[in-house]
């Protein structure tokens, strides 16, 4: 069973996200927040396997909501749910921490997809809608204080085979196209990934593709 937290400001909307949910007989619904510090304060009380996390919200927004319940160490992941699909603000959260993001009116089973995905570790964002993301905003974010270079222990760790697809990872690559073009079965793509994403402290494959940005590892195109 998983466990969800809704977080939104609109009363309807988390009316709608909790019949859709509850129907599922996989998922519970654990708690509701209208605000992100009610959100905070639920994940820590009901540990819930994931939040949908709105970005725009009264006092404390998602995108800060979502940065402290992973400093906390929570288990829990987020999945950001925007209005818009190409929303600066969705990539805000995804650097904060976030699994992955969908839009509102996304459909009813890719919602419910979804949050099966990030609750089974994976990143909800495809690859090449994640480059689309971070190539139409990368260009129009300010620099990151301290931005990391290729000399970062966490890229130095890796091996030359992991730097490498690694680098494809942030250019949009799935692990069946890494496994085409680098002629490597797809289990050992899977298996340098999962070494990528210890080495790294990386969460997932999204957070792979910022630190191959944050790194140089990739540039916009």
């Amino acid at each position: 069973m998983t466990a969800v937290l809704i977080a939104d400001d609109q009363p309807m909307q988390r009316f709608g996200f909790r019949m859709l949910l509850e129907s599922q007989d996989d998922m519970t619904v654990v708690g509701e927040a209208g605000n992100g510090t009610e959100a905070v304060q639920l994940v820590a009380r009901h540990h819930p396997d994931v939040v949908l996390m709105d970005i725009r919200m009264p006092g404390l927004d998602g995108i800060e909501a979502t940065r402290r319940i992973i400093a906390s160490g929570a288990r829990t992941r987020i999945l950001i749910v925007t209005t818009f699909d190409l929303d600066a603000y969705a990539y805000d959260g995804l650097r904060a921490g976030a699994s992955g993001f969908l839009v509102k009116d996304a459909l009813p089973e890719e919602l419910l997809a979804g949050i099966r995905a990030v609750a089974a570790g994976d990143a909800v964002v495809a690859p090449t809608l994640t480059r689309r993301l971070l190539d139409a905003f990368v260009h129009h974010l300010p620099a990151v204080p301290g931005a990391r270079t290729t000399s970062d222990p966490h890229i130095t760790a890796l091996t030359e085979r992991e730097r490498e697809i690694l680098t494809v990872i942030g250019q949009g690559w799935s692990n069946t196209e890494i496994a085409a073009r680098l002629h490597l079965a797809e289990s050992t793509v899977k298996t340098h990934v999962t070494r990528i994403l210890a080495k790294t402290g990386a969460r997932d494959r999204v957070q792979a593709v910022i630190l191959a940005y944050d790194t140089r590892l990739v540039t916009p195109m």
